[in-house]
């Protein structure tokens, strides 16, 4: 397998495997080969790059700088390969579920807890990718939760259940004091929002009663904006109970529109176990 011109991975292999074992004879003996071929296996490595990688003398072997280099490099590429070949042979036993500010809310921890009572053989990973596909266009995870639709043809999705709108406001606010808030109530603060996955945007309020916006790109920064009173957020309910934080309150915007929560998947690849969360979700979010 080549990683550039006459570079393979049976060289970096070696060559760490000379660092790790202290010399050529220890290293032929993990490797399975003979001592020779290290030798002419490391040799190759060397031509290859261009640059003399180890200092060899009767009694050590020490790498030169270019070779703690290099080493360095190969240890990185050959952890990728293999965790690329523990993905590839792992199947469907594994199933990762990634979301972006707040997982499920008040269902997470039955979610994960049912799941290894239902599903023992699937080992759940819940994976927090702050995108709007909350990691699922890119790879890191199999099935995600969002409280957006996803425009993109490639998904499929499936609304699993409903959260109310929150308020999220500095401790000290005049609104806290309040056991729930209206939009009007909001309309002359200033709104931060995250334009990749945030449920929120000024179009929520009327086009004459639009509040001041600031763009935040973390959950941790929203909320730390909004515990100076800088700002205030508004949000799925299932950030308040992912996220309860000292000098913040959490209030029901009774007049907004619920936010819909959404499993998402790939279309023409769907996870076996796919059928059993959307049952699993809607039930939870249906007891609510």
């Amino acid at each position: 397998m080549d990683l550039a011109t006459g570079v393979e991975l049976r060289q970096l292999r070696c060559l760490v495997a000379i660092l790790d074992e202290g010399g050529f004879t220890d290293a032929a003996a993990v490797l399975g080969v003979s001592q020779a071929a290290v030798s002419r296996t490391l040799a190759s490595l060397e031509r290859s790059l261009g640059v003399r990688l180890l200092r060899r003398t009767s009694r050590m072997v020490t790498p030169t700088a270019a070779g703690l280099r290099v080493a360095a490099h190969a240890r990185r590429v050959l952890g990728e390969v293999d965790a690329l070949v523990r993905e590839a042979a792992s199947g469907h036993t594994r199933l990762r579920i990634g979301y972006a500010w707040s997982a499920l809310g008040r269902h997470t921890v039955a979610f994960q807890r049912r799941w290894a009572a239902l599903r023992p053989e699937t080992d759940l990973q819940l994976v927090r990718v702050n995108s709007a596909s909350a990691g699922l266009a890119d790879g890191a995870c199999d099935m995600a939760v969002v409280r957006r639709p996803l425009e993109d043809r490639r998904f499929d999705s499936v609304i699993v259940g409903l959260e109310r709108r929150l308020c999220a406001l500095a401790a000290d606010d005049p609104l806290a004091r309040r056991r729930s808030v209206r939009l009007a109530d909001l309309s002359g603060r200033t709104l931060l929002v995250d334009r990749r996955t945030g449920t929120t945007t000024p179009e929520l309020w009327p086009p004459d009663a639009r509040p001041a916006v600031e763009e935040t790109h973390d959950v941790d920064d929203w909320l730390t904006v909004i515990a100076t009173g800088r700002g205030i957020g508004v949000t799925a309910e299932a950030t308040a109970h992912q996220y309860p934080r000292p000098g913040i309150v959490y209030r029901p915007v009774r007049d907004a529109e619920p936010v819909a929560v959404r499993l998402v998947w790939w279309r023409d690849d769907p996870h076996p176990a796919g059928q059993a969360v959307l049952e699993l979700l809607t039930a939870l979010y249906r007891a609510q």
